[in-house]
C-alpha cells in the first residue's frame, strides 16, 4: 500500500495525519506501523476531504491537538494563511469548529471549540480514593493532584479505563501551584499507552473542572512537557482551546 502522510507538532504532541484513504478496520494496524517508523509520534489520525473535513483517530478517540493539525493541513491545501472551518472528528458527537492562523517560520496558532463534557463526577478508584473524572464522548479524564509512581500509573490506566467503561482514558497529573500538567493517555483500540507532551482534551477537562469549582468563567494556561496549552472555560460548558502547531514534514511511502 502506498501511503501519503503529514507530520505535525502541536505543542509537542507529535501527530501523523494519513491522507491516503484507509479502511477503518485496518487503521489501528497501519497506525502502529507508522508509529514504529516515526518513533517520536504520539498518535495517528486519518484525514479525508469528502463532504467537509473528516478526521478519525486510530483508536476512535477524540483529540483536540489532531483537530488543530487537521485545520492546518486544510489551510495549506487551500493555500491560505488563515482559515475557519468545521471538522467531523471521531469521539465528537457534532462537527468541531476550528480556526488557524499562520505565524512566522512555519508555525500556526490554532483554536478549537472543544466538545462539551458528558459528565463531571467523583469516582472511587483503587489506590487513590475519590477523584474527579471528566467524561467526554470518546475519552474520560481522571484528574490527580497527588503523584503516583510511573510504573503504578501505567499499570492503573488500563485497569481504570475498563472500570469506567471508557473508550480511552487520560490520567492528568495536575500541580495547581505551578500550573503544570503531565498527561498519560491510554487508548485500548489503538493499543497505545503514552506519556504525552501535551493533551488538548485533558487541558480542557482541567479547565472545565476548575471553572465548575469556582462557579465562574476562567482562562487556564497549563505548562505541559511540550509547552503551554490554554483553555477558556465556562462552567455552563463553553470550552475554547488555544495552542501552537508546527508543520514538520510530508512523506509518501510503501507500507
Amino acid at each position: 500500500m502506498k501511503l501519503t502522510y503529514s507530520l505535525f507538532d502541536p505543542t509537542g504532541n507529535r501527530t501523523i495525519l494519513v491522507e491516503t484513504p484507509v479502511p477503518e478496520a485496518e487503521q489501528p494496524e497501519i497506525a502502529a506501523k507508522l508509529m514504529a517508523l516515526e518513533p517520536e509520534t504520539e498518535q495517528v489520525g486519518f484525514y479525508q476531504k469528502a463532504d467537509g473535513i473528516l478526521l478519525r483517530m486510530a483508536g476512535g478517540e477524540f483529540c483536540g491537538n489532531a483537530t488543530m493539525s487537521a485545520a492546518v493541513l486544510h489551510a495549506e491545501q487551500a493555500g491560505t494563511g488563515q482559515l475557519e472551518t468545521v471538522i467531523s472528528v471521531s469521539g465528537a458527537e457534532n462537527p468541531v469548529p476550528a480556526k488557524v492562523e499562520k505565524q512566522p517560520e512555519g508555525h500556526w496558532i490554532g483554536t478549537v471549540e472543544m466538545p462539551q463534557p458528558k459528565a463531571l463526577s467523583e469516582i472511587l478508584l483503587p489506590g487513590v480514593g475519590a477523584v474527579p473524572v471528566v467524561e467526554f464522548d470518546g475519552i474520560a479524564h481522571v484528574i490527580l493532584e497527588q503523584p503516583l509512581p510511573r510504573p503504578l500509573a501505567e499499570k492503573s490506566a488500563p485497569e481504570w479505563c475498563e472500570k469506567l467503561h471508557a473508550d480511552a482514558l487520560g490520567l492528568l497529573f495536575l500541580d495547581r501551584r505551578t500550573g503544570r500538567l503531565t498527561p498519560l493517555v491510554y487508548v485500548p483500540a489503538a493499543k497505545t499507552l503514552c506519556w504525552e507532551n501535551s493533551c488538548a482534551s485533558g487541558t480542557t477537562a482541567v479547565g472545565y473542572y476548575l471553572a465548575k469549582q469556582q462557579g465562574e468563567p476562567l482562562t487556564v494556561r497549563l505548562q505541559q512537557p511540550g509547552g503551554i496549552l490554554a483553555v477558556e472555560a465556562d462552567p455552563a460548558g463553553s470550552l475554547q482551546l488555544t495552542g501552537a502547531v508546527r508543520r514538520l514534514d510530508s512523506k509518501t511511502i510503501e507500507l
